[in-house]
């Protein structure tokens, strides 16, 4: 499975020295872990390898920002707000770009030039300045020139340009240079050592989460979950299938998941346990039955567990009625 977030515009290269650190707020009005999550943060590691600021993988190589995603463009669809995480001036806005889930070569190049799609750029006070990246076309409310404070909505999340999921990108930069929010001001490179957070709030470090998880009559892509098509799907008793998935990030080799699926007369009617035989950034797993005849009407339920090292990573369980 794939999924793209580049922001081609300034090269990685480690801050040596930068005036006072300013705190910034989220470029995204959302509960982190509840109704949005981040999927990769800045790249720490100068060569081809890549490595993020708490030593694990949620990044890939010369990623410059941190990527706040929402679970599919049903959401996106409602709006989600991207806001300024600081008092400044706009310096530069882009829009109507297209919304285009991005997976292949052809659809990356014909986009070429515009990868960040519909964007914005704020100056801050002492060389700061912060880039807003893969807005939802035509949603950008403020102008070049307007002076906008913390928290000002600036326009919507979406998946213009470079992107393969909904999301706002946002790059920090300080005379240029790139600056990782979960660092600070650094003149080392990779993760052991030592960090500063421009945060004004606490921000967990979590990476291995959960991005969505509900039922299906059909087989799930990671191409559906993200157009949302199983979002609050209704099934009814003749459905030709009943599928329990789950959409993830952060998986590693020898993690292990174990799925239930639980019907109306609170009979197990599938127990599995799975291997995770490759580590992955992006995860899509599901169970299921096919329907021979009718389903069982009432409340089916189903259970997810990920467990690494015998520590549960992820414990949810999902409900849905049948008619």
């Amino acid at each position: 499975m794939s999924f793209i977030c580049v922001l081609i515009i300034v090269s990685f290269t480690v801050i040596t020295f930068a005036s006072s650190s300013p705190k910034f707020d989220l470029p995204i009005s959302c509960n982190l872990g509840k109704n949005c999550y981040i999927m990769h943060y800045v790249d720490l590691d100068p060569t081809p390898k890549e490595v993020d600021f708490g030593c694990g993988r949620q990044t890939y190589d010369t990623h410059n920002g941190t990527d706040f995603g929402i679970a599919n463009l049903q959401v996106m669809k409602q709006g989600v707000s991207v806001t300024a995480i600081a008092d400044g001036i706009v310096l530069r806005v882009r829009d109507g770009v297209d919304d285009d889930l991005i997976s292949n070569q052809e659809e990356k190049k014909a986009i070429e030039g515009k990868e960040c799609g519909n964007g914005i750029v704020i100056k801050h006070e002492n060389g700061w300045e912060s880039q807003y990246c893969h807005l939802k076309q035509n949603s950008i409310i403020v102008k070049n020139g307007m002076k906008v404070k913390k928290g000002t909505v600036l326009g919507m999340v979406g998946t213009s340009g470079l992107s393969s999921f909904p999301h706002v990108h946002l790059s920090i930069r300080n005379n240029g240079k790139i600056v990782d929010p979960f660092v600070g001001i650094t003149d080392k490179t990779g993760c052991q050592i030592k960090k500063n957070p421009l945060w004004e709030r606490s921000i967990n470090y979590i990476p291995t989460g959960l991005i969505d998880a509900g039922f299906a009559d059909e087989i799930p892509t990671q191409q559906k979950l993200w157009e949302g098509k199983f979002y609050r799907h209704q099934i009814n008793s003749k459905s030709p299938q009943l599928l329990f998935w789950i959409n993830m990030f952060g998986v590693l080799e020898n993690d292990k998941e174990y799925f239930q699926l639980i019907n109306p007369n609170n009979q197990v009617i599938i127990n599995q346990k799975n291997p995770i035989k490759k580590s992955s950034r992006l995860w899509m797993s599901y169970i299921g039955k096919n329907n021979k005849s009718t389903l069982e009407k009432g409340i089916w339920i189903g259970n997810y567990k990920l467990i690494r090292n015998n520590k549960i990573i992820v414990n949810l369980e999902r409900k849905i009625t049948i008619n």
